[in-house]
């Protein structure tokens, strides 16, 4: 099994990592992290085949629009969810949007991206939970 890998480009915080990554890895989805435009841009570079993006839509180092163009154009297909404050559309490029970060949506939106994969999952959960 393969496991889905998605780039999360969220905000630095000093003594902290992304609180995203954290909840889709606990889905059991690989996380790529990206701290800013500028890494992210990089990071797809060297890695480019994620399943997907999720971008924190206040990203200090590039305007949302700007990096979502600058991706699009090397990544076409890929998609990309950006997640913002309630009441703002900040990126309205991006394939999914999101307001606020709840975790459960999030998730739901990432598992509709990859389906099979997904389903893969939740049965061998499901297999480790009968053996142990």
């Amino acid at each position: 099994m393969v496991r889905p890998c998605f780039l999360v480009i969220d905000r630095e915080y000093a003594g902290s990592i992304s609180t995203r990554k954290l909840v889709i890895e606990t889905a059991k989805l690989n996380v790529i992290t990206a701290y800013s435009a500028k890494e992210a841009i990089e990071t797809l570079e060297r890695f480019p085949k994620v399943d997907g993006v999720v971008l924190d839509a206040g990203v200090r180092d590039m305007s949302c629009c700007d990096l979502i163009a600058h991706i699009k154009g090397f990544l076409p297909a890929l998609p990309i969810i950006t997640i913002s404050a309630p009441g703002t559309h900040d990126c309205p490029q991006a394939d999914h949007q999101l307001e606020s970060f709840d975790p459960a949506r999030l998730l739901l939106l990432l598992r509709k991206l990859q389906p099979e994969e997904s389903a893969d999952i939740e049965v061998r959960n499901e297999d480790l939970s009968e053996k142990y």
